[in-house]
């Protein structure tokens, strides 16, 4: 392939650097003037569906006709070199703001509002941003299991937007997706030595990322990085130290906030390694490059899982995690993007024939078979009881066969279509084809751009309809009964408890995701950490909430029992009810894997007596809750 715009090593970096500084400041200023706008509801509206169409067409359109002149022109004018590098490396971030940014302009909740795993997600935003170590998101002087990396930078921009950490999940998502979509243009230029053919990719990736991972961005920006990072790592094993450097940061980073696609991708790297040995390199060469990639990986990745591993080294029990225990629909099937009638099924089909033919993309080809495996292993994992998140890697499989489709039509031989056409006596010049193929492009790009928000409308529908933090619906209609947590916090506060040194018991999850109270138990075992002995703290509940009506009706023996655990018991409770009830409810979650749903919640009554005593509780009734406290 030809490389007229291949950068030296320090263009690489110097290119990293302004791409990633630029693109962070230009999303965070398109994310300041939309918050400043007052565009109607995206569920109650068509405007900002149309309005991110034609920003996405507009942009579109401009970084197509830049880089056609680009590509075709004798000679570029200084102005317009400048130019096409700007559009072309700040037009991922562009897309993300118009697919994404626009349609969530007038909501102050990210993707899916606070739905399921939302919740999780926002309470650990929420704790980062009033903790900068590694505390866990919900258990008092615990350090994080889940990785730290991406939500400890939400946390220092929401201390510097001087805002919640529930509130900046929304611009860091669009910060983050935009600064790292942007980044793949000067990776891909540095892989292929083309300015155009980088744009292209980088925005493919971005888009197929955006319609498929988005309410998860974390996820979605080490997703996004998977294709250039197995090009990378091809390299890398045949003797590129600066490969080996790339894909070992890749990893390492990637490892501080997803740790299920660092996993395929470091397989990926193991297969290419043995192959690579098999078929070229019968030598300790292969094998001593992905040693350091590993190595560097890991020394990386320990800043985020150092305090984690310590604990579990050093304790005197053992860890339980069942986040493997989850197998929804699409973990029961193999994705076959190519199968779709989409610009994406159209990609992938042309990806895959192009793998299969192709012998000069096989690291592509690899990283398929490997991808798919792991699908079919997920499912083999269920008679053992568990999986392996086999439904995750369909994102993967989407951005690997859609970009070998694309690589497909940059290894097109240009001369041979032109003489095709010929001996069919149509003249056609190259340049004339050239036009021909970006328009095609062009409208296919559109095509599936203006689909991003489409696929994502549920989770944008949620965005309005859900209760904020401040109480608040985005859509303008009555909010939900999280209008008065503002009011259960103000109660806990005045009885002397602050959200960050207390612990509660309550169902309300999304009370813990709004504020950084501590919880006594996780919202699901799924997502609590593993070393947080969930099971054990929900026997603890279930017994104290017997016990209310038996050995422990005493409202003295009942708060020494809360008291004599291993764990900080709780300082204040939330319920559902009346002050005046004979009992109270709340409810905890039980593991059904391999039943789907995989979990159920399991009701649990204490006896309103237990807290009867003034000496020892204060209780409150706030709209439908009942809040109840230590006194101090």
């Amino acid at each position: 392939m030809n490389k007229p715009d291949q950068l030296t090593r320090p263009q690489i970096f110097t290119a990293l650097a302004c791409t990633g500084l630029g693109s962070f400041v230009a999303a965070l200023i398109a994310w300041a003037i939309l918050d400043r706008t007052n565009l109607p509801a995206f569920n109650t509206s068509m405007v900002t569906r149309g309005l991110a169409t034609a920003v996405s067409v507009g942009l579109l359109v401009l970084v197509a006709v830049l880089l056609w002149q680009w590509r075709t022109a004798d000679h570029h004018p200084r102005w317009r070199g400048a130019l096409t590098y700007l559009v072309s490396y700040l037009s991922p971030a562009g897309l993300t703001i118009a697919t994404l940014g626009i349609p969530l302009s007038t909501t102050r909740l990210w993707l899916d509002g606070l739905q399921v795993d939302q919740l999780f997600r926002t309470q650990f935003l929420t704790r980062t941003a009033t903790n900068f170590g590694y505390q866990d998101m919900n258990y008092l002087d615990m350090p994080t299991y889940y990785p730290l990396g991406w939500f400890w930078g939400g946390g220092r921009l929401a201390n510097l937007l001087d805002m919640p950490g529930w509130e900046v999940y929304q611009p860091w998502a669009l910060v983050s997706l935009a600064t790292a979509a942007a980044l793949l243009v000067p990776v891909w230029q540095a892989l292929t030595g083309s300015l155009p053919l980088a744009t292209t990719l980088a925005l493919a990736n971005t888009a197929v990322t955006l319609s498929m991972a988005a309410d998860e961005p974390y996820a979605a920006i080490v997703g996004m990085g998977i294709a250039p990072a197995v090009v990378m790592a091809a390299r890398a094993v045949r003797g590129s130290w600066l490969a080996v450097a790339g894909v070992a940061v890749y990893l390492g980073v990637s490892a501080t906030m997803y740790t299920l696609f660092v996993g395929v991708t470091a397989l990926i790297a193991i297969v290419l390694t043995i192959h690579y040995f098999w078929t070229a390199e019968r030598s300790i060469g292969p094998f001593l490059r992905l040693v350091v990639m590993g190595l560097g990986s890991m020394a990386i990745a320990a800043i985020s899982w150092g305090p984690y591993l310590y604990l579990v080294a050093t304790a005197d029990y053992k860890p339980s995690s069942v986040a493997q225990h989850f197998l929804p629909s699409e973990g029961t099937q193999v994705p076959l993007p190519f199968f779709e009638f989409s610009a994406l099924g159209f990609f992938s089909l042309l990806g895959l024939l192009y793998l299969v033919l192709r012998s000069t993309r096989r690291p592509l080809l690899i990283a398929t078979v490997v991808l798919y495996g792991w699908v079919l292993a997920s499912m083999l994992m269920t008679l053992l009881g568990s999986t392996l998140l086999g439904f995750r890697i369909e994102l993967p499989i989407a951005l690997i066969l859609s970009t070998a489709g694309f690589f497909a039509l940059a290894d097109t031989d240009r001369a041979k279509v032109v003489h095709f056409f010929e001996s069919r006596k149509i003249n056609l010049s190259a340049r004339q084809l050239s036009g021909a193929f970006t328009v095609l492009l062009v409208a296919a790009s559109i095509g599936y751009a203006q689909q991003i928000s489409v696929a994502n409308e549920d989770e944008i529908d949620h965005a309005y309809t859900d209760t904020d933090g401040y109480g608040e619906r985005a859509d303008q209609y009555a909010p939900g009964s999280a209008k008065y947590f503002p009011e259960i916090v103000a109660t806990l506060g005045s009885a002397g408890h602050s959200p960050q040194q207390t612990v509660l018991l309550t169902d309300e999850n999304s009370l813990l995701s709004y504020y950084p109270y501590y919880g006594f138990n996780g919202f699901t075992s799924h997502y609590a950490n593993p070393m947080g002995q969930y099971t054990e703290r929900n026997d603890t509940i279930k017994h104290w909430a017997e016990a209310s009506f038996d050995e422990l009706a005493d409202p003295q023996d009942f708060a020494a029992a809360l008291e004599d655990t291993e764990w900080k018991g709780p300082d204040a409770f939330v319920f559902r009810g009346d002050e005046d009830d004979e009992e109270f409810k709340t409810h905890i979650a039980v593991d059904l894997f391999p039943n789907n749903p995989n979990v159920a919640y399991e009701s649990v009554f204490f006896n309103s007596e237990v807290f009867a005593d003034d000496a020892l509780w204060d209780i409150e009734q706030v709209g439908p809750y009942v809040v109840i406290s230590r006194t101090k």
